[in-house]
């Protein structure tokens, strides 16, 4: 069903123009740093830290296109995001949304329910003026409002530019395609009616235990979307089966609810994964031959468009899927920390909009895989 259709006459409150940076918690933020360069192709962008007079926490950010991450670390034991470390491990904290209004986002969703994180905050600098204001959602999280037309620095406030004698060569990341939450037991519902009421989104997609099972384990999911399509949040939370199933895991290691992963497109994902496997980054293992075998039956009236080569994908264990408008191919890393928690996701859309309703079985045998190796399935 399009978003349009469904938005169709309805007044979006909360116009959301992009996801405006995420920010990470992390236990070093300069050898993180160093990790999403090396390995991800992301470049240098902005630092804060003991150089720009911030003496309780350091952040580097990092571009690839229009993905912009913030790695932050405390500077001392006495710093609050040292208790957000300690908890959950390296981990999601923020994810900023780009908006007209900080402070009439601020006061549409506060008005609505929402839990205040930040008052609408003015910061200034040389080059003008940022306003920023935010709520809470699940667990811990927090989504920043962030205004920024009044200003022409690199990044915020309390920011200087990143110079670094070394950069590496991006790899195809163009930009967020959608970021997925992890919920406790009976608690999906509840997070899909904040965002309907809190913030105007609508669930356009849903799949229940019926259709994301596998032998042992089962989820539920629900896809939110803002007004103009370009802000997705699908959420999850577990269901009952024989074993314990990976929402269960990450729960039990991020020790409550939080992002689960960030699925980023590429234009070319042959290219970006090729790439990506260069520089180390490990994958979920490839589903077996029948699955690559099943797919020109699976992808039906769109056999036609796949310009990729079916053996090409399956070397490098690329899923495919379809839906009425195409197909889509995407993978999904191992997590990128010791803890079971945050992965990444690989995506590129040729038409669809779908998020790979065909892969769930494959995608979960696989990662069932990966926690039976772990002990935690």
């Amino acid at each position: 069903m399009e978003l349009e259709k469904i938005f169709k006459g309805a007044k979006d409150f909360l116009p959301l123009l992009g996801t405006d940076y995420v920010e990470f918690y992390v236990g070093n933020a300069k050898q993180a740093a160093h990790f999403y360069k090396s390995a991800f192709g992301f470049q240098s962008y902005a630092y804060k830290g003991l150089e720009t007079n911030s003496t309780d926490c350091v952040s580097y950010v990092l571009v690839q296109d229009k993905i912009r991450l913030v790695l932050t670390s405390p500077l001392n034991s006495k710093s609050p995001i040292n208790d957000h470390i300690v908890k959950h491990g390296d981990g999601v904290k923020i994810i900023a949304l780009w908006v007209e209004d900080a402070e009439k986002s601020w006061e549409e969703t506060t008005s609505r329910g929402a839990k205040s994180f930040m008052k609408p905050t003015v910061e200034k600098d040389e080059h003008g003026e940022i306003v920023r204001s935010g709520i809470y959602t699940y667990g811990e999280t927090v989504h920043i409002f962030v205004e920024r037309k009044n200003y022409k620095g690199t990044f915020l406030p309390g920011f200087q530019k990143w110079e670094s004698p070394y950069e590496s060569e991006p790899v195809g990341l163009k930009y967020i395609d959608h970021m997925v939450g992890n919920v406790g037991w009976n608690e999906m519902n509840t997070w899909v009616k904040f965002y309907e009421d809190v913030m105007g989104f609508v669930n356009f997609l849903s799949f229940d235990d019926k259709q994301i099972n596998t032998e042992y384990s089962a989820l539920m999911s629900k896809v939110m979307s803002n007004g103009n399509g370009r802000i997705k949040f699908p959420i999850n939370e577990p269901a009952e089966g024989k074993k314990k199933s990976q929402i269960e895991e990450y729960l039990d290691f991020y020790e409550g609810p939080g992002v689960q992963h960030i699925a980023v497109a590429t234009d070319d994902i042959i290219s970006t994964v090729s790439k990506l496997r260069s520089r180390g980054i490990e994958f979920l293992s490839t589903p077996p031959d029948e699955y690559y075998k099943a797919v020109p039956f699976r992808l039906e009236e769109h056999n036609h468009q796949l310009k990729e080569d079916i053996e090409t994908l399956k070397g490098l264990g690329i899923l495919i899927d379809a839906d009425e408008e195409g197909y889509l191919l995407q993978i999904f890393t191992k997590p990128l920390q010791d803890r079971p928690t945050l992965f990444f996701e690989i995506i590129q859309r040729v038409g669809a909009r779908g998020f790979g309703a065909g892969n769930f079985k494959a995608l979960f045998e696989s990662i069932e895989r990966e926690q039976a190796k772990r002990g935690t399935l």
